[in-house]
């Protein structure tokens, strides 16, 4: 069974209809990328899944569990983490206090230190710059911070918007990396990337969005085999 499922969703902005019957599958332990143009409706699917926006149709479950009726904190408690699209940190507050931020939901404090050390371990530049406020971080770092943030919640399934959106191309390799040792230590990833090439070389599989719908979903090897993809998102002709 899968982790997470989002089946035959429906959801709108006003009249407009973003999401028309989306169904996809994240299964426990896998990378899972969500490919698509701008406006395609990537973003809207994370907000939907996460509960900032509500499906008027279909159904969303976590581990077999509904939770497309959820507010966004309930979710959160359950397992469903996102790191938004612009990376939206805190900026008047320390790195420290973004990062206890991220640990709103959790009942279980005297564990905060062990999960901050892990994020130290993955981002030494944030335990340098423990007492900076996150305004004032570097884009590349205040990428760290989000994900660090996310991660502070202890997700089963970490939703990651656009992380490489404006990095230099160095600070992207660094943030896959990343991406993929989060995922060995145990966390399953649904990645929204415009960047498709490196999506794919990290993820294990993908899905195709167009205009609010599903048109194609394979491994993500497959995917960057696949002519239309490699016309239409990967720039090979």
């Amino acid at each position: 069974m899968a982790t997470l499922e989002v089946r035959d969703v429906d959801t709108f902005y006003g009249n407009i209809h973003a999401l028309q019957g989306v169904s996809l599958a994240v299964r426990d332990g896998e990378i899972v990328t969500l490919i698509g143009a701008n406006g395609a409706g990537k973003s809207t699917t994370l907000r939907t899944i996460s509960g900032i926006l509500q499906p008027r149709g279909g159904q969303i479950t976590l581990d077999g569990q509904r939770i497309d009726s959820l507010p966004p904190h309930r979710i959160v408690e359950l397992g469903v983490s996102q790191v938004p699209e612009g990376r939206r940190i805190f900026s008047r507050m320390t790195v420290l206090e973004n990062l206890e931020m991220g640990a709103f939901a959790r009942k279980d404090r005297g564990e905060l230190g062990a999960e901050l050390d892990r994020i130290f371990e993955l981002f030494p530049r944030l335990k340098e710059r423990i007492g900076q406020k996150g305004g004032t971080l570097s884009g590349g770092e205040q990428q760290m911070l989000a994900i660090g943030r996310a991660l502070m919640s202890r997700p089963k399934i970490l939703l990651l918007d656009e992380p490489s959106m404006g990095l230099a191309p160095i600070l992207v390799e660094t943030i896959f990396r990343t991406v993929q040792e989060i995922n060995q230590q145990g966390v399953t990833v649904l990645l929204v990337e415009q960047n498709a090439l490196m999506a794919l070389q990290v993820a294990h599989r993908g899905y195709v969005l167009e205009t609010g719908t599903i048109v194609l979903d394979d491994s993500a090897a497959s995917l960057r085999e696949n002519e239309t993809v490699q016309k239409a998102y990967l720039g090979i002709e």
